[in-house]
């Protein structure tokens, strides 16, 4: 399965018209409370010059570009972890996706009715984080009630993972996300939260300012208080005013669009900023592969050894796996051809342990 960001948020914040920015979907985006009420899911391609200069070197029948699954999540209120609204419906949603884009509303809009009646983003990001919390809270207190009999028995096992879940049980108690917990575990602890309990908090989360027009390039006194409350979080936060990046979606060609951007002030579409960011969130990496019939750009996850790459082309290529030939983005530049590279000798030969790093040009040799 693709992997997935879930847009998250307040309704009315604005998830919905950039959900339609990024996917040029046919969400509903709409001036009141719920308007979102099934997750709309699409599929964006992740913009990457490097696909772009390979393809423009090997000259092939089609170039191909990785991408990243968006879904938009219907819009979470007060009581949400108490089935309030589509609350619900909305904690499914969201245990499900691998990363969260929060948008926030910090621009003021007497014409945009906000759920809670005035703009406060601090108090808007409290609202979804102290729902999620307290899911979490139901979720770890189960848990402990199903290993408090086993660790009364004495089972060792028993014993340490009841003392690990009231460890984070006294942190989500605190008011604090379980993500903040992860520096600070071992890898059974990682996958304790993120896997074994699929805490929502666990997730990585990206903070999306949604800010008007004269916000968008150096911010406004909104998403100023957002990135003060955020600051101890070691979270990403970025700006995009979701009419404009409409507005740009809807614009036939290119060249419109970038003289829109000029005019704007602007270097690139805020979905881009997005978009890599989203990707970076992931802890995802791109490899390529390149040759006359195709150019294409693949994902991994970040630490992924070649057997692994080798498998998101097909199951075959894992299993059978022999080497991986390897030839560095920059070297291709350098010499232009995947034959002139080899004649200067920089195409490296690498077996199974070899850990694949961003920008890799590889072609596998297996055998199943």
């Amino acid at each position: 399965m693709a992997l997935q960001c879930g847009i998250v948020g307040l309704p009315n914040v604005g998830k919905s018209t950039l959900f339609n920015a990024l996917t040029s979907g046919k969400a509903l985006a709409a001036n009141y409370p719920f308007a979102t009420k099934d997750p709309n899911v699409g599929v964006i391609t992740v913009p990457d010059p490097r696909l772009d200069k390979l393809a423009e070197l090997v000259n092939p029948q089609r170039t191909i570009p990785t991408t990243v699954e968006i879904v938009d999540i219907a819009g979470l209120i007060k009581g949400a972890s108490k089935g309030e609204g589509l609350g619900n419906q909305f904690l499914a949603n969201i245990r499900e996706v691998d990363a969260i884009v929060h948008v926030i509303r910090c621009f003021d809009d007497d014409n945009v009715v906000h759920v809670d009646g005035s703009v406060n983003p601090v108090r808007d990001k409290e609202i979804i984080d102290l729902e999620l919390g307290l899911k979490d809270l139901e979720t770890i207190e189960k848990r402990i009630d199903k290993v408090a009999r086993a660790a009364k028995a004495g089972i060792k096992s028993e014993v340490q993972l009841l003392e690990s879940l009231n460890l984070i049980k006294a942190h989500l108690e605190s008011g604090k996300a379980a993500r903040l917990l992860l520096p600070s575990l071992d890898p059974d602890g990682v996958k304790l939260l993120t896997k074994d309990l699929s805490l929502l908090t666990a997730k990585p989360t990206l903070y999306v300012c949604n800010v008007d027009e004269a916000g968008m390039q150096g911010g406004n006194a909104h998403s100023e208080a957002l990135k003060a409350a955020v600051a101890n979080e070691n979270a990403e936060v970025i700006l995009i005013c979701a009419g404009i990046e409409a507005q740009i979606a809807e614009m036939e060609s290119e060249a419109e669009q970038l003289e829109f951007l000029e005019m704007m002030g602007l270097d690139v579409p805020g979905k881009n900023i997005l978009i890599h960011a989203s990707y970076s969130l992931l802890d995802l990496i791109t490899y390529f592969t390149a040759g006359e019939k195709e150019v294409r750009a693949w994902t991994v996850r970040r630490g992924a050894k070649a057997p692994e790459a080798a498998g998101v082309i097909h199951s075959d290529f894992e299993k059978g796996f022999i080497r991986a030939e390897v030839i560095k983005y920059n070297d291709f530049l350098q010499y232009k051809s995947e034959a002139k590279v080899k004649e200067a000798g920089k195409m490296a030969v690498e077996g199974k342990e070899y850990v694949v790093v961003d920008g890799d040009i590889m072609h596998f040799r297996f055998n199943v």
